[in-house]
Order: structure tokens, then C-alpha cells, then sequence
């Protein structure tokens, strides 16, 4: 009987200690998983909050000129959305030089004979996409008793200091049997164009945008335009093969965004219009008569125009080098065509 009692107390002793030790397993295997999914979710919890690389800035420089608009009609439609790109205003072209040379902007609006002068010493500069083609928005204005272009030998004649500027009134000259040695020089900024005129200054300017607007309006005469040279006064978008090699989406939403953009003016001029006009300085109607003195390729013509399947981009381009080095407006000859790049156009999706 003693000995039966002994033997069920051990079984008593053994069975707790059994459970006992099973419930310190489980409570150290609880505190080792609670352990571990601690560890689990302070790396996740880490790596949530560690932020992600940004994007470098894109920065593009533009003009008043009409053909960059479109740009800035994006960024008011907000289609750049929370995108890296900031579109910075210079007074002209030359500005806008400046700073591509002095690494200030990655990428700009620039005429094609800017963009030529400056891929004649700058070989990272690439064309990615043409903003328009001047087919009457640049022109020469005379005081209203110069008949002509003719007239203007021996006068004075406003010319902002870019190559562009040379280049319009030599060609304009060069069709009326004259050269730029016939008249006087004056060489003006832009934001000195419409003074320049009105306190007579200069007998006739070479002007674009809100000058021209406001001069004709002020009685001005117009002796040339660039609907008589067509297809040698086009506006390009350039970027840097560096800016390329380190921020391409964010080109790639620039380039996507600006055709998205011209689409919505070209389906809504008076809203579109009225969008730009209040930056621009002048009314709704003049931008409208600004976009009808230029052709905007859309993006199937650009695809065209930079792969040189149509082939009078390319074929401009090597007339306007011939032209400038003749006239000593670039240090020398390049093959324009190596500039052309079509790879944001070729996937770009409105």
C-alpha cells in the first residue's frame, strides 16, 4: 500500500515536472519567435523609412519666345505633377548659352542656329525634340516711311547679339541684293527692343514675341518676316548627354508632357490661350496670332524629323552651318546630324 502511494506521488511528481518543463520551453519559444518577429519588423519598419534616392533637378532655360510656351502650359495643366523639373526664364538665347556653358541648366529651348554654335564647342549637346518652325513670328520692323528692305542702306538696324539675330537680318539682306556691311548696326537685348524703337533710337529692329505685338500696334511697318526663309528659323529643346546618362525619366516625362501639352492647345485654343497669356504679357489674341506665325511638329513629325526619315530638318541643318561659318557666326563646320537624337520622341506617350 506504502509502496503503491510512493509510486503514484512519483507519477504525480514526474508528470508535473514534465508539464513544467514543457511550459518554460514554450514561454522561451514564445519570447525567442516574439524575438525574432521583433527583429523582423524593425529591418521592415527601416528600410520604410529610409527615403529614396530623388531624381536630380532638371533644370531647362527658355526665352519669351512663343514656341516654348507649350512648356510652361504643361507645368500650369500640372502635368509635370511632383517630377524634378524646374523651367527657368532668361532674358534671351544668349542667356540661355551662357548658362548651358556654365553648367547652371541641364537642358533649353534654343534656336537651331544657337544650338549648332553651341554643339561647335560644347560636343555633349543632343536635340531631342523641335519645338517649332518660324514661318512669320521673327521679323524686321521699320518706321512707316522705310518702303522696304532696301530702304534700310545706310540705316540703323536693332539686332539682339546672337547668332540668330545675325543670321535673320544677313539672310534678309542677302534676298534684297544687300549685306550687313550696307547698314548700321545696333546691337540691342531684347528687353530693350521696344524702347529702343519708340524713342528712335534705330530706324528698324529685328524682333519676335510681345515687341512685335506691341510695335505693330504702335504703328510699326513690316518689312520681312521669316515666312520668306522657310524652314531656317526652327526652335529645339537640347539636353546634355550628361543630364541623359543621369536623369532620363525625367526627360523622358518632359519630353512626354510638352506634345501632351500641345495637343490640349491645339484642342483648345481659347482656353489654352488664355492659360499663357497672363505670363507671356500680352492678350489671349496675340497668342493665338503668335501661334499662327509658326508650325509646332507634333510628335509623329518630330519622330520623322530627328530619325531623319523625312529629311529636311537634317538637310536645313547642313544650309544653316554652311551659312553661319560663311558668315563667321560659328568658329567652324560640324555635321549637324550627329546632334539629332530621337530616343525620347521614338517612346514618348501623350
Amino acid at each position: 500500500m506504502t509502496m503503491k502511494f510512493s509510486n503514484l506521488r512519483l507519477e504525480l511528481l514526474q508528470t508535473v515536472w514534465s508539464k513544467l518543463a514543457l511550459s518554460y520551453r514554450a514561454k522561451k519559444l514564445r519570447r525567442w519567435v516574439l524575438g525574432l518577429v521583433t527583429v523582423i519588423c524593425a529591418i521592415a519598419l527601416t528600410n520604410c523609412m529610409t527615403p529614396t534616392p530623388k531624381a536630380p533637378l532638371l533644370r531647362i532655360g527658355t526665352n519669351m519666345w512663343p514656341g516654348y510656351e507649350t512648356l510652361y502650359l504643361a507645368r500650369h495643366l500640372d502635368y509635370y505633377k511632383d517630377q524634378p523639373i524646374s523651367l527657368i526664364d532668361y532674358p534671351s538665347g544668349t542667356e540661355e548659352v551662357r548658362a548651358y556653358r556654365n553648367h547652371e541648366i541641364e537642358g533649353a529651348g534654343l534656336s537651331i542656329d544657337q544650338a549648332m554654335l553651341l554643339a561647335a564647342t560644347q560636343k555633349n549637346l543632343r536635340i531631342i525634340a523641335v519645338m517649332d518652325v518660324s514661318n512669320g513670328g521673327d521679323v524686321i520692323l521699320g518706321k512707316p516711311n522705310i518702303a522696304n528692305i532696301k530702304a534700310l542702306k545706310g540705316k540703323r538696324v536693332g539686332v539682339e547679339s546672337t547668332a540668330l539675330g545675325a543670321f535673320f537680318i544677313a539672310r534678309a539682306l542677302e534676298k534684297n541684293g544687300l549685306s550687313p556691311k550696307d547698314i548700321q548696326i545696333v546691337s540691342l537685348d531684347f528687353s530693350q527692343h521696344e524702347r529702343a524703337f519708340k524713342e528712335n533710337k534705330v530706324d528698324a529692329i529685328v524682333t519676335f514675341g510681345p515687341p512685335r505685338f506691341k510695335l505693330l500696334a504702335a504703328g510699326a511697318k513690316l518689312l520681312f518676316d521669316s515666312s520668306q526663309i522657310p524652314g531656317e528659323i526652327v526652335d529645339t529643346l537640347v539636353v546634355s548627354e550628361e543630364a541623359i546618362a543621369n536623369n532620363s525619366q525625367t526627360i523622358q516625362t518632359l519630353v512626354n508632357e510638352r506634345f501632351r501639352a500641345l495637343d490640349y492647345f491645339n484642342k483648345n485654343p481659347q482656353q489654352a490661350a488664355g492659360l499663357i497669356a497672363p505670363r507671356t504679357g500680352v492678350t489671349s489674341g496675340q497668342i493665338l496670332d503668335a501661334f499662327k506665325g509658326m508650325h509646332q511638329p507634333n510628335l509623329q513629325e518630330n519622330q520623322r524629323l530627328l530619325d531623319q526619315t523625312d529629311p529636311s530638318l537634317a538637310n536645313g541643318m547642313k544650309r544653316l552651318v554652311q551659312v553661319m561659318v560663311e558668315h563667321k557666326l560659328m568658329p567652324q563646320a560640324i555635321d549637324p546630324t550627329t546632334v539629332l537624337d530621337d530616343r525620347f520622341v521614338k517612346i514618348a506617350k501623350l
